[in-house]
């Protein structure tokens, strides 16, 4: 069992070196241009994460029994489609999901495809 003066140390320094990483590209870089690998890489990183964590969120899905994965695909279409609407992320994310929780946790879906 870890004390809490373990745990104390141990969140000190993951603190520390958190706030290092992420000081470091504005120190280091303060006055030169970043390599054109990096600024790729800090253009493209989070579309693909973004990406690979909406398609991750389907993985567990039930394909081949009812309600066959509707309530994920209606929640992903509604997560696009107030995107497209307002360009906000907080608005996308917990749109689709409030709608997602409707969905599972309510009869929603029965009476939606007549189940």
């Amino acid at each position: 069992m870890t004390s809490l003066a373990e745990a104390l140390r141990v969140t000190i320094v993951m603190t520390g070196v958190t706030a290092g990483l992420r000081a470091f590209p504005f120190i280091f870089f303060r006055k030169r241009k970043p390599p054109a690998a990096l600024l790729f890489v800090r253009d493209s990183l989070p579309p693909a994460i973004m990406t690979l964590l909406a398609l991750s969120s389907y993985k567990d899905v039930q394909w081949t029994r009812a309600p066959y994965g509707l309530p994920e695909l209606l929640a992903g279409l509604v997560v696009a489609l107030l995107h497209l609407w307002k360009r906000n992320p907080f608005l996308s994310i917990f749109g689709g999901t409030a709608f997602y929780m409707a969905l599972t946790r309510t009869d929603l879906v029965r009476w939606i495809f007549g189940g």
